[in-house]
Order: C-alpha cells, then sequence, then structure tokens
C-alpha cells in the first residue's frame, strides 16, 4: 500500500468512525480534555497499526477495542498516581510532624533567607533542597568545586547570622534551617 492509499485509507476510517469512538469514550471519561487525549491515542495507534485494522465494519469495533484498551491504560495510570500522590502526602506529613518547628521560627528562618542577596540563597538552595553535593554545584553554577565549596561556606556563615539576629536558635536546627524555609516559599 503505497503513501497516498494509506493516508486516504485512515482519512476513510477516521471520517467513518470519530464520532462514534468520540461518543463512546466521552461517555466512559471524566472531562472533555480526557476524551480528547483517549480518541487522539485511539487513532494513533489506528495509524501505526493501519495494517492491522480490518476492512469494512469490523474496522469499528477494532477501533472500539482499541479505545477499550486505551481508557484502561488511562484508568491504571490514574490509580498508580492517586496511590503515589497518596503515598507522598503521608511521607511529607510525616516528616513535617517531625521536622517541625514553631511557626515563629519558621517565619524567622524564612525572613532570614530571604535577606540573602540572591546568590547566596542559590547555591543554598542547590545543596540543600535540590541535595547536590559541592561538585554537582559548581557545574550549575559554572565554577570550580573549590569555588563552590567557599561560596556554600560562605552563605552558611551568612544564614547562621541572619539566624542569630533573628533570635534563632543555629544550633537547634543546623542545616535544617534551610528545608525549613523551602515548606513555605
Amino acid at each position: 500500500m503505497g503513501r497516498p492509499e494509506t493516508r486516504q485509507r485512515f482519512e476513510e476510517i477516521y471520517l467513518a468512525y470519530y464520532a462514534d469512538l468520540l461518543a463512546y469514550i466521552r461517555r466512559r471519561t471524566e472531562s472533555h480534555e480526557d476524551a480528547a487525549d483517549a480518541l487522539a491515542e485511539t487513532f494513533a495507534t489506528a495509524w501505526r497499526r493501519l495494517a492491522d485494522v480490518p476492512d469494512g465494519h469490523a474496522a469499528r469495533l477494532w477501533l472500539y477495542g482499541v479505545a477499550r484498551r486505551v481508557l484502561a491504560n488511562g484508568r491504571r495510570t490514574a490509580t498508580r498516581r492517586s496511590a503515589l500522590v497518596e503515598r507522598l502526602g503521608a511521607q511529607l506529613a510525616r516528616w513535617a510532624e517531625s521536622a517541625g518547628p514553631p511557626d515563629d521560627d519558621l517565619d524567622a528562618v524564612l525572613a532570614a533567607f530571604r535577606l540573602l542577596d540572591a546568590d547566596d540563597r542559590e547555591v543554598l538552595a542547590l545543596a540543600s533542597w535540590e541535595g547536590l553535593t559541592s561538585e554537582e554545584v559548581a557545574t550549575v553554577l559554572g565554577c570550580s568545586p573549590g569555588a563552590a565549596r567557599s561560596r556554600l561556606h560562605r552563605a552558611r556563615r551568612r544564614l547562621a547570622r541572619e539566624l542569630s539576629r533573628a533570635g534563632v536558635d543555629v544550633a537547634r536546627y543546623g542545616v535544617r534551617a534551610l528545608a525549613l524555609v523551602g515548606r513555605k516559599a
């Protein structure tokens, strides 16, 4: 089957069964966007496997089967995503309970962090929030690992100074203070 014939066959199938498939999918989805995605995936599969699409009325049934599998895959994905969101939410809640400072300390940490210049905030965020090593921070900043370590050391010292000025017991939190700032920022 040459290229023009392939395209023509696909267009015929698309025009013949688009409305039926849209109605089928729409009745099984919660939003127009979900329906559009499922319909697009169904016809993308039909295009990729056009040689497998039967002729005549059997093409309609074949497309219904593809749409059914696309919808089932979407439901499984949504279920996995929902379970992951619940699991992460529970983990974050446990972490917040165990790591949570008094709200006034959190506000003070956030205020102290915001008093730092943008370069200090960036190097601290890369190391603490993103969990990057000095070598990785160096790569991101485009400097040597030694320079990144020096910048990080100076930024931590300036943050500790700001925290002390705000009356926050730095020894109580240490570098965890940076992670606390990220919860509200």
